[in-house]
């Protein structure tokens, strides 16, 4: 499975959720499956889907998505740490590692390689790191959402990247119906 193929399984979960994607293909896949005023597409900060997620889950009392990709999770480390110390039981991350950078042409990730994002997470301090194939996604997302324990979740799946537009929606108007959609 590819990445688009489990967004595609987890959309029904992600739904009545708050969820903040990485940039890139990963927000033009989940805006093509399922577009909802309750995703937030990251359009350009690499590195900080992760972060932003967590901060979100701190300040109000819904779930928490955060989707991330390896190269993004690599590109920021400190988010691993960072969310160790600052328990958040409404947060989930949820790194879709497919050893490569998506977005940018999938050069590899050394997490394609010899390192193992669910043991940096462990080794940064967070409790509840679950790895796991990409065709148990949903099952483990489900579980980490009725756990209301926050969670890191490492799916292992197969590079490669589904065809589809930019998202042409300005970043204010995803912005400002994400607010709302926090507000409800």
């Amino acid at each position: 499975m590819i990445r688009s193929e489990i967004l595609k399984e987890i959309a029904p979960i992600l739904r009545d959720q708050l969820v903040v994607c990485n940039i890139g293909i990963p927000s033009q896949e989940l805006h093509a499956i399922d577009d909802q005023p309750t995703n937030f597409y990251m359009l350009g900060t690499m590195g900080l889907a992760s972060s932003i997620g967590l901060g979100l889950a701190l300040v109000q009392p819904k779930p928490v998505i955060a989707i991330d990709g390896d190269g993004s999770v690599l590109t920021n480390l400190g988010t691993l740490p960072t969310i160790a110390n600052n328990t958040a039981n409404n947060f989930i991350l949820l790194i879709i590692d497919n050893g490569s950078y998506g977005s940018t042409g999938d050069q590899p990730t050394y997490a394609g390689q010899k390192t193992s994002l669910a043991a940096v997470a462990t080794a940064c301090g967070c409790d509840h790191v679950v790895e796991c194939q990409a065709e148990d996604t949903g099952k483990v997302l489900q579980e980490a959402l009725d756990s209301s324990e926050m969670t890191v979740i490492v799916c292992k799946c197969e590079s490669g990247n589904a065809k589809n537009p930019v998202i042409t929606m300005d970043p204010v108007v995803i912005r400002d119906r994400f607010m709302k959609a926090v507000q409800a």
